[in-house]
């Protein structure tokens, strides 16, 4: 079975990620669960060589040689794109392939909160979308950003690494950069996007402290920024913007941030009971209150606000997950297991 046959069968069984590693079966993660490929037998160091080389062309191999690690998107025919992680893994080759939907799912279609569609009227200002790797920032980001393509007449710029959803432009026109190809450094193209007439820009992530105050600038200038963090609550995604800059600069920038931000997305996908995933998601939108949280640095009350900010559109996990209890969606002690407050999770569940 070579590795055509394998990304086959993964679309085929609508499964996630493909992973090859010396001493293993090949592996897919189906509906958030590992299954080892059936018949086939634990790869060798020169295996996985076979496996995985034929993704990379030529310029693609030299880097893996010199860097040991490259992340690339690789287009699978009509059937799907890949973002793909080649690095090693006890001194043999491995691989990590993501697959990425060939259809972008609308925010509905994706059974996110209907207050997510309010972002796409956003003009101005910064949108995050945190939690851990393979929870689908990816994929909320790709159907909030499709639905501002077709409703609205704007240059729409993505820097990205990999560049994982294709968009083609509709309404709107597209950008779509990637790194290590069509630019070399997040800063900088960050720093150029303000050159570039964008009025929508996505950053796949920012990662230090040099990304944040660009972005925060960006949107700062009258441009509206969507980008990912792996954080979890959203008291802690304002703390980790804050805490990556040097003390002296701190003050500054929440003032800056207090400024800037819309929203924030805190999503996990939990396994249904029927065996699938589901989207569970918290929602901070940036009203008053929350803004002077930030600028007195009182993050750890945010809590509260979302809590008693329904109206507003403000969601607490535990809300988003009691709800899919209640609809026979989740069982409890799943539910419970993802929550952030575990106390706050019985409290109501128990209708207090």
């Amino acid at each position: 079975m070579n590795i055509y046959d394998m990304l086959k069968i993964l679309v085929d069984r609508q499964g996630s990620d493909l992973h090859i590693i010396a001493g293993a079966q090949p592996t897919f993660r189906v509906n958030g669960n590992l299954e080892a490929i059936e018949n086939t037998p634990r790869l060798t160091p020169e295996q996985t060589v076979a496996l995985i080389n034929p993704l990379l062309n030529n310029e693609q191999r030299d880097y893996v040689e010199l860097h040991k690690e490259i992340d690339f998107g690789y287009q699978f025919g009509d059937d799907g794109r890949f973002r793909v992680n080649v690095y090693h893994a006890n001194g043999a080759l491995a691989a990590a392939l993501r697959l990425i939907p060939r259809k972008i799912r609308s925010i509905d279609e994706l059974k996110l909160p209907d207050i997510l569609h309010q972002f796409t009227a956003y003009k101005q200002g910064l949108v995050l979308v945190t939690g851990p790797t393979g929870e689908g920032k990816s994929t909320t980001l790709a159907a909030i950003i499709d639905e501002i393509n077709q409703q609205r007449s704007e240059h729409i710029l993505t820097i990205e690494d990999p560049i994982e959803f294709v968009l083609e432009s509709k309404r709107s026109i597209v950008s779509q950069r990637e790194m290590n190809q069509d630019t070399q450094d997040w800063g900088l193209a960050l720093r150029s996007a303000m050159r570039e007439d964008p009025d929508v820009v996505l950053v796949g992530e920012i990662r230090d402290y040099e990304t944040i105050a660009s972005a925060i600038t960006v949107a700062e200038t009258g441009h509206l920024v969507f980008t990912t963090l792996h954080t979890n609550t959203a008291s802690q995604t304002m703390d980790r913007m804050i805490d990556v800059f040097p003390s002296n600069q701190q003050g500054q920038i929440r003032q800056q941030l207090a400024g800037s931000i819309k929203a924030v997305v805190s999503q996990r996908l939990v396994p249904t009971i029927d065996g699938a995933q589901t989207v569970v998601a918290e929602v901070l939108i940036a009203n008053s209150a929350i803004k002077n949280l930030i600028r007195e640095s009182k993050t750890h009350l945010m809590e509260n606000v979302i809590q008693t900010s329904s109206a507003d559109g403000m969601i607490l996990m535990e809300n988003s997950l009691v709800d899919k209890v209640r609809q026979g969606v989740v069982s409890k002690e799943v539910a419970r297991d993802f929550s952030f407050r575990p106390d706050i999770f019985d409290q109501l569940m128990e209708g207090r």
